[in-house]
């Protein structure tokens, strides 16, 4: 094995990994500035490179929006993670979190339009379902304590917790779409106000002897 062939390998393969992150970051920054539509000749012209050069890096249209979705992935986690971190009593939490993202997708709305609203891109990964697949799972994670302390069974955790986060998503993407009809701290009132609801359950339920099968009976819901 010749150790210098390795050295210049892993050079290139360096360069090529801080290159494509800083075509990626130019690309983003052309869509909020050109708009979600933009096509591979205007972010090419954006980052002063030519086309070609940009197709070494990104072999289409799909490989860029899925390096483009990753980085806008890291920036939802960022901005949901410290609101919640941030406040300890649940409904607050859970308010603090719709707000972020809320927030978030109205302060950056041609950047989630390229993310999430592409037809023609071949996905062979989906960054939004990765979103979705990391917000859950930390979500129910938080969720399984509070059922656990409570001495209940934790199964529901996790389908409570993709329900949550599909329900904020796809109640943000109608607000997105809509031009922001209702202000966002009314929406995140409305929606922290009906997921409560569900999941201040978790404490009624607790509250009965045998737990969430004994709370459906006493209450008769099914």
């Amino acid at each position: 094995m010749n150790p210098d062939a390795d050295g210049r390998k892993g050079r290139w393969a360096g360069h090529r990994e801080q290159r494509r992150a800083e075509l990626t970051a130019a690309a983003i920054d052309a869509i909020r500035r050109l708009g979600p539509d933009v096509g591979m000749d205007a972010i090419a012209a954006h980052a002063g490179v030519s086309k070609p050069v940009l197709y070494r890096y990104f072999a289409d249209k799909s490989e860029l929006w899925l390096a483009v979705g990753q980085e806008a992935a890291g920036m939802v986690l960022d901005a949901i993670a410290p609101a919640v971190a941030s406040v300890r009593e649940e409904q607050a939490a859970i308010a603090a979190a719709i707000d972020a993202y809320l927030a978030h997708i109205a302060a950056d709305p041609d950047l989630y339009q390229f993310v999430v609203h592409q037809p023609e891109i071949a996905r062979g990964r989906d960054v939004v379902a990765d979103v979705v697949d990391t917000v859950a799972s930390g979500l129910a994670r938080i969720l399984g304590d509070r059922l656990r302390a409570r001495g209940l069974d934790s199964g529901a955790a996790l389908p409570w917790a993709y329900g949550v986060v599909g329900y904020v998503q796809s109640v943000g993407d109608w607000w997105l779409r809509q031009q922001q009809p209702i202000s966002r701290e009314a929406l995140g009132d409305y929606l922290t106000a009906f997921l409560w609801s569900g999941v201040s359950g978790i404490r009624q339920a607790a509250d009965v002897p045998g737990g969430l099968a004994a709370y459906r009976e006493e209450t008769g819901h099914e």
